[in-house]
């Protein structure tokens, strides 16, 4: 009976595994693009899960670290180049034979490429010389490593401050990140936008099966892959006496700090294994959509993933993730108008209440969330049968 809850795991992945092979129904793209964009909140709800329902910090931050991974591919790869000969006009340094060149900025006059000093190269050049762009896969890493240091960075800062001052600075942090992203139109291109190279280049070739770029199984898969991963280091995590510390501080961060345990040390830790992993989803989804923006970073979305935590299950981050997933569905079901006595009701508008009353009723009747108490209670299936039994086998064995 114990191995229910596991059992139900097992047959949940394998029933995402299997979904994009055997789903047959109408608009498939749009079906998959939904589930994708649910893996994508399902990761940033997760991790926000265990900063917030484990460590007990509460941060608005989640989103700006989201989109310093997001920025951070996308600059990398609109940037930088590697060349078989110098431009001679653009910054470049050789590069094991070849040449790094990094590209000046020009804003949004890169629609034109009149400024464009390795499009003037090409120009020049024309068939001759070969000319690659940076892997999508080392952006990605460095976006999450990015996102990570930049985590690091602040809660060195600020997680010696609690409660409603460290949300208070993370959400100061967060709108600093989106005004910089938005003045810096030479560089970030401002509210136009970078455009970047797709997950997976010219298409994929799988175990003998092509896909072009906008096939959606090869990125409903990576981002399926990602998740998983991020709940794998997360429940181990949770299980090891790391997550026994993280979870001392969330009940009494004094009474820890007197029995030894170095608050500010795991504090920071958690905070950048959290934010390495929204990096890490902003750079993945980035290259999927293939262009970023700053409304990313609107406060909206930071309280969309702080609902989908809180609806599934803000101390359990299996739950949460479920939850993103759960909403993200729901939310897209919603968009869906009808009509009652004759009046019409547009969705469009009328969703966001609907989910506004469902935060509001799952906060007042069900304080963690719709989805951990179902979790909970699986998990504790037949725990008492076998406790009972291991005491009456210990009895007899004394006797």
């Amino acid at each position: 009976m114990a191995r229910i809850p596991h059992i139900a795991g097992l047959l949940l992945i394998a029933f995402f595994l299997a979904f994009p092979l055997v789903y047959t129904g109408a608009n498939y793209d749009y079906v998959m693009h939904v589930l994708i964009t649910g893996f994508f909140y399902a990761i940033l709800a997760s991790s926000w899960s265990m900063l917030a329902g484990y460590a007990g910090q509460f941060s608005f931050g989640h989103m700006a670290f989201m989109g310093i991974g997001a920025y951070g591919t996308a600059l990398f790869c609109h940037y930088f180049y590697i060349t078989e000969a110098p431009t001679g006009i653009c910054t470049e340094f050789g590069f094991f034979g070849n040449w790094l060149v990094i590209k000046n900025a020009i804003g949004v006059t890169s629609t034109t490429l009149t400024q464009d000093c390795l499009q003037q190269a090409i120009d020049g050049w024309g068939d001759t010389v070969r000319v690659w762009r940076m892997p999508v896969l080392l952006g990605i890493i460095l976006g999450t490593l990015a996102g990570g240091l930049a985590g690091l960075l602040v809660g060195l800062l600020v997680l010696r401050l609690r409660a409603a001052y460290l949300a208070l600075f993370t959400l100061g942090f967060s709108e600093i990140i989106k005004a910089i992203i938005s003045a810096e139109i030479d560089i970030t291109r401002g509210q136009a936008g970078l455009v970047l190279p797709p997950l997976y280049g010219e298409g994929l070739n799988l175990f003998g099966l092509q896909f072009g770029q906008t096939d959606k199984i090869p990125p409903y898969y990576t981002m399926f892959a990602l998740l998983l991963a991020c709940l794998a280091i997360l429940t181990w995590l949770s299980r090891s006496r790391f997550g026994l510390f993280v979870r001392a501080l969330r009940e009494d961060a004094d009474a820890a700090a007197a029995l030894g345990v170095n608050t500010t040390r795991y504090k920071v830790i958690v905070f950048t294994i959290t934010t390495a992993m929204a990096a890490a989803a902003g750079a993945v989804q980035a290259h999927y959509v293939q262009i970023v923006t700053p409304n990313m970073l609107f406060l909206l979305q930071m309280s969309l993933v702080v609902a989908m935590a809180v609806i599934g299950g803000v101390e359990n981050f299996v739950a949460a993730a479920l939850g993103a997933i759960f909403l993200q569905i729901m939310l897209e079901l919603l968009r869906t108008s009808f009509s009652i006595g004759g009046i019409e009701v547009d969705m469009t508008v009328w969703r966001l209440v609907f989910f506004g009353v469902l935060l509001m009723l799952v906060l007042r009747f069900a304080r963690n969330g719709l989805l951990a108490p179902l979790i909970d209670r699986f998990a504790r299936i037949g725990v008492a049968e076998e406790t009972i039994a291991k005491r009456k086998a210990g009895q007899e064995a004394q006797s």
